[in-house]
């Protein structure tokens, strides 16, 4: 017998041992029933359960129907963030006839962009520090939940393409400060602002709040992954430096509470807003949240009216947004929709007379140019961005993000996989994309007949009713006029407005 046939056969041998070892695991374990029933081939169904949302976004969905963003979306913003074409030949792949389907209105008399985009000044009349922000910003996303590179690409790419870049409830860490303007978001947990039992502390705010690159400061009440659910970063991720920027212990669990301890009611919200402003030197102060009930957003416009103190800007998070991770039940069960949030709470503040000292955001899916123009025309003065952001820094949508393993190195703790993302063309990516999305935006609002966002209108945003029949979101909703809601308010508001209370959330007899 030769030499290479021995090797061979000892080859097989040690092969078949391997099975056998790995058949009597399965036979033995008691863990799934399937590897009981079909050992050693029974892992190809767990190989093929792990590979399949690659194979199901690269081989069987359609261009325009995958979700959470669609192919084409996902090209869209790989194309813009390389500096390349996004053009599309031969049509629309969109089934533009079917109900539920939305479209832009064009004028006959369209006009040229402007050669500069136009900002947003945030800041009303107890601010001091007023801060002119973009169209498009990077949302809420924490140091932890990506990856330190991630953070300072965003920070970079904000700081060349001059946008905001919000820190997420994580805290303002080292890898934030790359010269990108910041918009601090302080979450249940008060994360760099903390004493030691966990309560907000006023001193380490303002000292922090004082940093020139802090622009803006905001209080987050929820937001669209999980509203109304806290959050636990388990021991062994709490890292020194986690723990360093959080202002917890190392190595034990880090609790996000589900409720805020600072206040109990829309009153006690609008009067910590006040003194969060006066702690950060008067620069812009707000809250963001998934918007709950009408009646709690009444109670907050009625608590601002009593306190005769309103935010400088609130953040609309949709319910559809969301780079946490969440139980299925909280992200597809809980919470409003953008597009209904964001209408209700402008109509809110419009009905009580508070619109104009208060600037509106929108969190949600927002990815492209067309999605910046529709959320301007249902009632949000800028936009915020967070998993196109991510795309633009080379997130492939693998749907890996809690599992410490995501493949680009965005949304990981390990080393080895942040370490693949080069920051330096990935800020240059990130800078790109925003540019052109926003110009692109500006672009739909001149075909539309307007010079600037402040003109466009319900009336030049459609949507297909039936397949032969559509209307204006003008006909489709109630609009209130300014102060509406002080003097009479209409059907569909009156019941609401009349028990919603600046002393309490929810609703008569619920337990708060």
């Amino acid at each position: 017998m030769g030499t290479k046939t021995k090797a061979a056969l000892g080859l097989m041998a040690a092969g078949g041992a391997a099975l056998g070892g790995v058949a009597i695991h399965d036979l033995t374990q008691k863990k799934r029933a399937v590897l009981r029933n079909f050992p050693v081939i029974g892992h190809a169904r767990y190989l093929l359960e792990g590979i399949r949302p690659m194979i199901q976004q690269y081989f069987i969905e359609r261009d325009w129907d995958g979700r959470p963003f669609n192919k084409t979306t996902r090209q869209v913003i790989e194309d813009r963030s390389e500096g390349t074409k996004s053009e599309e030949s031969f049509g629309t792949l969109r089934d533009v006839g079917r109900p539920g389907y939305e479209w832009l209105v064009h004028s006959m008399a369209p006009l040229e962009p402007p050669e500069l985009e136009p900002r947003v000044m945030v800041g009303g009349p107890e601010c001091t520090q007023p801060y002119s922000i973009s169209l498009m910003n990077v949302s809420a996303m924490s140091f932890g939940a990506l990856s330190a590179n991630a953070i300072q690409a965003l920070n970079e790419g904000a700081a060349a393409g001059g946008f905001a870049h919000d820190t997420g409830e994580g805290g303002l860490s080292d890898h934030h400060r790359h010269g990108g303007d910041l918009i601090w978001e302080i979450g249940t947990g008060y994360f760099g602002a903390r004493t030691a039992d966990g309560h907000f502390d006023p001193e380490k705010f303002r000292a922090k709040a004082a940093d020139p690159q802090v622009k803006m400061v905001s209080l987050k009440l929820s937001q669209g992954a999980k509203p109304g659910l806290g959050g636990v970063l388990p021991g062994a991720k709490v890292t020194a430096e986690i723990a360093r920027i959080r202002d917890v212990p190392e190595g034990q669990n880090c609790i996000s509470p589900a409720q805020h301890s600072v206040f109990d009611t829309p009153r006690e919200l609008i009067e910590f807003i006040r003194d969060m402003r006066v702690l950060a030197g008067g620069k812009p102060t707000g809250f963001k949240l998934c918007v709950t009930s009408k009646r709690d957003v009444l109670a907050i416009c009625k608590a601002m009216l009593e306190v005769g103190s309103a935010p400088d800007f609130i953040i609309i998070d949709g319910s559809e947004g969301g780079t946490g991770a969440a139980p299925s039940e909280f992200e597809d069960h809980v919470g409003m929709p953008l597009t209904q949030g964001l209408m209700l709470f402008h109509n809110a503040l419009v009905g009580a007379g508070l619109r104009d000292r208060i600037k509106l955001g929108a969190s949600g899916k927002v990815a492209e140019g067309n999605d910046i123009v529709k959320r301007l025309i249902q009632g949000a003065d800028f936009t915020n961005s967070a998993r196109a952001m991510m795309m633009a820094l080379g997130c492939i949508q693998s749907l890996k993000c809690s599992t410490d393993t995501c493949p680009a190195g965005v949304a990981t703790q390990d080393p080895r996989r942040q370490k693949a993302l080069d920051v330096p063309s990935k800020a240059q990516r990130v800078t790109r994309y925003h540019r052109a999305t926003v110009d692109q935006a500006l672009r739909l609002i001149a075909s539309m007949g307007v010079r600037s966002a402040a003109d466009l209108t319900p009336e030049m945003l459609r949507r297909n009713i039936e397949v032969d029949s559509n209307a204006s979101y003008a006909e489709l909703y109630r609009w209130l006029k300014p102060g509406e809601l002080l003097t009479e308010p209409p059907e569909g508001w009156e019941r609401d407005w009349r028990k919603a209370s600046p002393d309490h959330f929810g609703f008569k007899g619920a337990l708060h």
